[in-house]
């Protein structure tokens, strides 16, 4: 393949010159066609082979293409969002984004039904528990050969963030960025409660006792429900050393039960307290902007480290982000991926879904617009150069996401296949518990029944 316009008058030039100087009326003939098949072999045949770290460049360049993308979120994500499509149309004037998006329960209830009928989007927001259930039902394309052959560039990204969305050495997911635990306080309501919070050193007593000293003071919840706990029991797992799944993902990872009888008596007792909300209190809560911190109804609000900016631009009060109890034990935190972007095998665009996927994690002009919102880039370059510009609000994200990374461990293994049925039995057996239905002692031993006898199937 020739390199460049000039190379290939230069190849046309020698082509002329040996083939017409040498007189006969049959070669001129055969150096005539053999000249019309060199232009036309050069004007079709031949690009850049290089990879545009923006996605501009690629095969059948001008060809009209329509890309669904899907994604779950916020008002706020949804309206940066438009605009960085908005922005890869501008650069991309032959490809038309139809935009999908809704909030958490609804995505999932729309995107089971487009699975089975071979109709999921061509760009899908993926979460680490769906990741494994759509990759294990062969429903998800291997992103690896669009890294191999440069649509999705990788020089500025490290190796270890891809691998989140790596399951059984087949990439199934694109990282889009790096969010850590954490608990956001409203610093003025803390102050106001008189109580001090060391959050480098905090325990889990610790932290249930500002809790309840924060509602007597103030009359407002110490902390926010905690929810969902297939996120936060599992950080207390590892607090203690253990792991909510064992490492081939064939059964739960700790064996002794008192551990979840242990973390749903002090939830219980914060509710019994009124520093903790009741599940239908919490139920209720559809959106940041109705969260308790931001409405200045609690202290703090166990979270990931992106939804900060969400809940500091509705809240009246100045927030913080702090780490959680005993992070620094066991290790206990770890970096992972905020969500993915994925291609499904249905999509008839692969290749433009790989160049948009390219473009959302490494172009400057985009992330200026998602700001971290989707966890810290992934990208050193975009880091670089979209951190100076970053609000205050903002840095402090990042700051955080780069101090934890210190305190970091590796991360657990992916959750594995029938992730999403545990979850789900965790969720319902908790609100059990919390409504006071049955006992902790009586939900340890149901999740533990439950959940093995799903995850023996992966043996």
């Amino acid at each position: 393949m020739m390199s460049s316009f000039f190379d290939r008058l230069k190849v046309r030039r020698v082509v002329d010159i040996s083939l017409f100087t040498k007189g006969g009326k049959k070669l001129r003939k055969f150096g005539l066609t053999f000249f019309c098949f060199i232009l036309i072999l050069s004007a079709t045949g031949c690009g850049s082979s290089s990879a545009d770290p923006s996605g501009s460049n690629g095969q059948n360049s001008n060809k009209k293409v329509t890309l669904r993308v899907s994604w779950w979120g916020e008002q706020q994500r949804h309206d940066y969002t438009m605009k960085v499509i908005e922005l890869y149309e501008k650069k991309h004037p032959n490809v038309t984004i139809e935009a999908e998006f809704g909030n958490w329960d609804d995505y999932w209830k729309k995107l089971a039904p487009m699975a089975a009928a071979s109709k999921l989007p061509d760009v899908i927001q993926m979460d680490t528990p769906y990741l494994f259930q759509y990759g294990e039902k062969d429903q998800l394309e291997d992103l690896t050969h669009f890294i191999n052959d440069g649509t999705i560039d990788i020089q500025s990204i490290d190796k270890n963030a891809i691998s989140g969305g790596m399951i059984h050495d087949k990439l199934y997911g694109f990282t889009l960025g790096s969010n850590v635990l954490s608990v956001i306080t409203n610093d003025k309501m803390i102050n106001e409660s008189g109580v001090v919070l060391d959050d480098e050193n905090w325990t889990w007593d610790e932290f249930e006792k500002i809790a309840v000293d924060i509602h007597k003071a103030t009359g407002k919840y110490g902390t926010n429900g905690m929810s969902p706990a297939d996120v936060f029991f599992p950080y207390y797992l590892r607090t203690k050393g253990e792991h909510f799944y064992n490492e081939d993902g064939t059964g739960l990872g700790y064996s002794d039960d008192q551990l979840f009888i242990d973390y749903f008596n002090r939830e219980l007792r914060l509710i019994d307290e009124a520093a903790f909300p009741t599940p239908d209190v919490q139920s209720q809560i559809k959106g940041n902007e109705a969260e308790f911190i931001g409405k200045g109804n609690a202290a703090m609000t166990w979270n990931w480290s992106n939804q900060y900016l969400g809940f500091a631009q509705s809240a009246n009060s100045t927030l913080s982000i702090k780490f959680p109890p005993e992070h620094a034990n066991e290790r206990a935190l770890f970096l992972r991926p905020s969500m993915f972007f994925s291609i499904p095998k249905s999509s008839k665009q692969k290749q433009e879904a790989a160049k948009f996927i390219n473009f959302f994690v490494n172009n400057v002009e985009a992330n200026k617009l998602i700001k971290g919102d989707r966890g810290v880039p992934v990208s050193s370059k975009v880091l670089k150069q979209i951190k100076p510009k970053l609000t205050e609000e903002e840095t402090k994200i990042f700051d955080y996401v780069e101090k934890a990374s210190n305190y970091a461990s590796k991360e657990d293994s992916p959750s594995p296949l029938g992730s999403a049925e545990v979850i789900m039995i965790l969720k319902d057996i908790s609100e059990q518990i919390l409504f006071k239905k049955i006992t902790p002692e009586v939900g340890s031993k149901m999740f533990r029944e439950k959940a093995e006898e799903i995850l023996q199937k992966n043996q």
